[in-house]
């Protein structure tokens, strides 16, 4: 048996990239994959156990697919990802109609898992160890537009104090060079241009394992280091023509790091960096690892090499300990970094995190102004940004239809803005285009098309 199969995918782009992933697996075992959960014969909810909010909304979703087993009796319901790995057999226990549990170690037995089930040998867990090496070579489905995420590392070794990654995700292990290559190089010739490489601790990459093999291109790198060889690599790759990677650590912004941004053509303008808090007694808290003033220093190296980088982040209000001038020193140093954006967190205790165990500090409320503060002042900051590229013809690659308007298209800079215009007839999806802004708004430029690349 097969039949049709939907995903429904909550959570980063690792899970982004873990639902293909599974769809992939799933298709070249003869099943396919639908659009519409109406249409399915399995639906599978690809979880996310880094935030409260995405577990209770994966959560949420399980219960009302159990229940509509009422409705649709011979259809297989499954969960798979962070939160099945976390929560295991408990989620047969507190979902009656759910017909198997999957970890994010063990996605390549998908195809078997929901076989099994329909043959009758239902509920079936497969969690096991959340380290457990995945094949190499990941599977991926024809790409519907030109950008593509590419795990270059799973799991991670910082065990920061609110983080539930090492326990759903494993310990740091870094894939081999080779196997990355020849992934993107596939995917290059289906179509992709833009590609993200993948890491919790990106830079990582390569520091606690041989990534190397046999391969002697990366012996003639200009690089020493593993991360800024493997960029180097990429790069190389004809037709790719741009490379990010995501999320980076201050620890990570080395010389040649900032060298290799500067000078590898594809590699983008643009690095997504964690700040948290911009208080050293928080990040202590938080085992970041890195004080202020060394969040400062790395932001300070890159700018010097690539002076129209683009800067991104993540903060943490509400963390438990942390007081009204805690919350004001975050603030004010957001405003001297000038992030281009930022994604603004409430604190929620992860169960079996070190902090989990220290209880809440900061009440709801307070969470919640302090929240929409930060959001409120970059706001701010992004328009100001973005209205200095008024006047400014930029890079556009092109992604299709706009969500929200379909007479509108839209795309990506470099720099990772999303620009919308109107297509003259003549732009395709995958295309670069030349876009003239004329019109800004905090999350969104606004243009026409001068001419195609």
């Amino acid at each position: 048996m097969s039949g049709s199969v939907y995903f429904h995918t909550y959570g980063c782009q690792m899970n982004e990239r873990d639902g293909e992933s599974a769809a992939a697996w799933l298709e070249e075992s003869g099943f396919r994959i639908v659009e519409e959960e109406e249409e399915a014969d399995v639906v599978i909810v690809n979880t996310c156990s880094v935030r409260e909010k995405a577990e209770e909304k994966a959560l949420g979703k399980l219960g009302l697919l159990a229940a509509s087993k009422r409705r649709y009796p011979g259809r297989c319901v499954g969960v798979m990802g962070c939160m099945a790995q976390r929560l295991g057999e408990r989620l047969l226990e507190r979902f009656k109609g759910l017909d198997f549990v999957i970890g994010t170690s063990r996605l390549h037995r998908l195809a078997e898992v929901i076989r099994c089930v329909q043959e009758g040998g239902g509920p079936v867990v497969e969690v096991g160890e959340a380290e457990e090496e995945r094949p190499e070579l990941e599977p991926f489905r024809k790409p519907v537009h030109p950008i593509a995420f590419v795990n270059i590392l799973y799991g991670c070794n910082r065990r920061c104090s609110y983080c539930i990654v090492p326990s759903v995700r494993g310990k740091e292990r870094s894939r081999l060079a080779k196997a990355i290559l020849a992934e993107i190089t596939e995917r290059v010739l289906k179509g992709v241009r833009d590609v993200t490489l993948l890491g919790q601790d990106v830079m990582a990459y390569g520091r606690s394992a041989a990534v190397w093999g046999d391969d002697t291109a990366f012996f003639s790198s200009r690089f020493r280091e593993p991360f800024p060889r493997l960029l180097e690599a990429v790069s190389r790759i004809p037709d790719l023509w741009r490379v990010r990677f995501t999320s980076g650590h201050p620890s990570g912004c080395t010389d040649e790091l900032a060298w290799a941004i500067a000078e590898l053509p594809p590699v983008c303008e643009h690095l997504h960096m964690p700040l948290q808090s911009a208080s050293d007694r928080i990040l202590r808290r938080m085992r970041r690892g890195y004080t202020v003033e060394a969040y400062r220093e790395a932001v300070t190296r890159l700018r010097a090499a690539v002076p129209n980088l683009a800067l991104t982040t993540d903060v943490i209000v509400g963390f438990p300990g942390e007081t009204e001038n805690d919350f004001e020193a975050t603030r004010a140093f957001m405003d001297e970094m000038g992030f281009d954006n930022a994604f603004i967190f409430k604190y929620s205790a992860r169960p079996g995190t070190p902090a989990a165990a220290w209880g809440e500090t900061v009440s709801e409320e307070e969470k919640q102004r302090r929240n929409q503060v930060l959001l409120a002042d970059q706001n701010r900051r992004s328009q100001a940004i973005h209205d200095r590229l008024i006047g400014q013809t930029l890079e556009v690659l092109v992604e299709g239809p706009s969500l929200r308007n379909a007479e509108r298209w839209s795309g990506r800079t470099r720099t990772n803005k999303i620009v919308v215009f109107p297509n003259p007839g003549r732009v395709q999806i995958g295309d670069r285009v030349l876009v003239r802004i004329e019109r800004a708004m905090p999350q969104t430029l606004y243009g026409e098309v001068a001419q195609n690349e």
